[in-house]
């Protein structure tokens, strides 16, 4: 025979259950959305046109697709259906040469590229015209430390994670220091800390998107440089997982016009969608064929059309991807 339970024992049993449930459901979402579906990919492993040693980031202006080729030490430029056009940059530390490229941005008829092993992020235009550097090496006002990832506002004022040195900088247009995220060369896990941030990007309202890659986590600032949220796992506290909402290193980051937010998550391989709060919308990529499954995602673009573009690292190829009806 059961015994009966005390009164407090049950008070104390339903208070738990409705503290755990909510809590759950906030660390195990839901997919909201209708999924994506694999529309096409193009790449393969080589050095030769359409072909890709390593790709990492990805940036779209209009009717292109650029794609840097990291491993090549190029930009390669193609169309939206993944037909090459053109392709520029070569290995070295002169204008217009590259150190394994990064995360790159497009702004103003321009393209921002990080320059990783040069310390420095180099301006082109869209024909892949050196127009010029910003940065150097080191640990001061304005000098990086392997930076990863750039966006550029419209006064092309720009932010750039610098990953060795833990912090996202704020630079003017020439290169002068206006402020910074985070404390040089000191990791951290509370609010306004950094684990070597990799990607950045602003949403259409101006606010700062940072993927903080190593805490496993997104951390979103006003246009003041003041903290607003931060999401990934459980209290964004350097968790990982596997679940809906969690990642496993935060590579890549972009937004659609709604401010939906878009994140490469790398090891989970997949991608995963939030609102501009942080709510778990989907995620895509980690199912299906050999043919559709993503490996090791670096970055994530949104072309004008909703369509999602997706470097997909591990299998040197970009993946595009449309949303079902």
């Amino acid at each position: 025979m059961w015994r009966k339970r005390s009164v407090p024992i049950i008070i104390a049993s339903v208070l738990l259950t409705a503290v755990a449930v909510p809590t759950i459901r906030q660390w195990f979402p839901n997919p909201q959305e209708a999924p994506y579906r694999a529309v096409l990919a193009w790449g393969e492993s080589g050095s030769g046109p359409g072909e890709f040693q390593n790709p990492i980031g990805i940036a779209i202006a209009d009717n292109q697709v650029f794609i840097s080729d990291a491993g090549n030490h190029r930009i390669q430029v193609f169309d939206l259906n993944g037909q090459f056009r053109l392709s520029f940059g070569q290995v070295g530390d002169g204008p217009g040469e590259l150190g394994r490229p990064m995360h790159m941005a497009v702004k103003n008829g321009k393209l921002y590229v990080v320059d990783y092993q040069n310390d420095r992020i180099q301006i082109f235009s869209l024909t892949g015209e050196s127009l010029g550097s910003i940065g150097r090496s080191g640990s001061g006002p304005g000098q990086f430390n392997a930076p990863s990832g750039v966006a550029v506002d419209a006064a092309d004022r720009i932010y750039v994670t610098d990953f060795y040195n833990h912090r996202v900088q704020f630079l003017d247009a020439d290169g002068g220091f206006i402020r910074q995220y985070g404390t040089t060369g000191e990791k951290g896990i509370w609010a306004g800390e950094f684990n070597y941030p990799t990607d950045v990007v602003l949403d259409p309202a101006g606010n700062l998107i940072i993927a903080d890659a190593y805490n496993d986590r997104i951390q979103v600032f006003d246009s003041t440089g003041e903290f607003l949220r931060k999401w990934g796992g459980p209290f964004a506290l350097n968790i990982s997982g596997r679940g809906p909402g969690w990642l496993r290193v935060a590579s890549g980051v972009a937004t659609d016009m709604r401010g939906n937010v878009f994140v490469a998550d790398f090891y989970n391989n997949r991608v995963q969608k939030f609102t501009v709060d942080g709510v778990f919308l989907l995620s895509f990529g980690d199912t299906g064929s050999d043919l559709t499954r993503l490996k090791l995602p670096t970055d994530v673009a949104v072309g004008a059309d909703g369509s999602l573009y997706v470097v997909d690292f591990g299998h040197n190829r970009i993946q595009k991807y449309r949303q079902t009806e």
